[in-house]
């Protein structure tokens, strides 16, 4: 075999890059269309009420998903609007799964027993969809009836695929991430409910 040591290489490996160009575009033509929601959520986004969520740690900005959870984000907004969150604590903080709020009984320390078990006095009826519970997403919490969901919600800081199309998704954060590491790290009791108490004030901003 010939040794070749500059210049006859050349050709081959032309006809070898459009072949594989030529691959790459069949790849690209046959792959699936974005799902529905995310389209949506890319024209939505930008225009979309954001909130914005402070702690002694720092703060975060979530972005709420009116289109995707109508009746979720517009009484997420009215309590936000009346200063329901503001005093309430991160009550339930669990590694590697999601940090939960928004319950008013923990405005009182003297309640510790019953946190998680408080509401706004109504319920909201379930606007599930195909988003993925993924690290960030802004979910609401309910009881075993899926239309139980109140003020409570929990933040992600992992992907949990069990949730999927069983909880409503109705914002997810998209600044300031790190806080929500920062908060599901504190020590906490068998309960889960960090020692310390971590208060929350929350504006919206439209």
């Amino acid at each position: 075999m010939k040794v070749c040591r500059q210049g006859c290489e050349i050709f081959p490996l032309f006809r070898v890059l459009v072949v594989a160009l030529g691959i790459l575009g069949l790849l690209g033509a046959s792959l699936p269309a974005a799902p529905a929601w995310a389209e949506a959520e890319k024209d939505t986004t930008a225009k979309a009420p954001r909130a914005i969520l402070k702690t002694k740690f720092g703060e975060m900005e979530i972005v709420l998903f009116p289109d995707l959870a109508p009746k979720h984000v517009e009484s997420f907004v009215k309590l936000a609007k009346s200063g329901f969150f503001n005093g309430t604590i991160f009550h339930r903080v669990i590694p590697g799964f999601m940090i939960q709020g928004g319950d008013p009984l923990t405005k009182d320390p003297s309640n510790r027993s019953k946190y998680g078990t408080g509401g706004p006095g109504y319920t909201l009826p379930a606007e599930f969809s195909r988003v993925p519970h993924e690290k960030g997403i802004l979910s609401a919490a309910r009881t075993a009836d899926p239309n139980s969901a109140g003020s409570q919600f929990f933040i992600m800081v992992d992907k949990a695929p069990h949730l999927d199309g069983q909880y409503t998704i109705f914002g997810e954060v998209v600044k300031g991430l790190e806080l929500a590491d920062t908060i599901v790290n504190q020590p906490r009791d068998l309960r889960d409910n960090p020692l310390e108490r971590i208060e929350m004030t929350i504006e919206i901003v439209e």
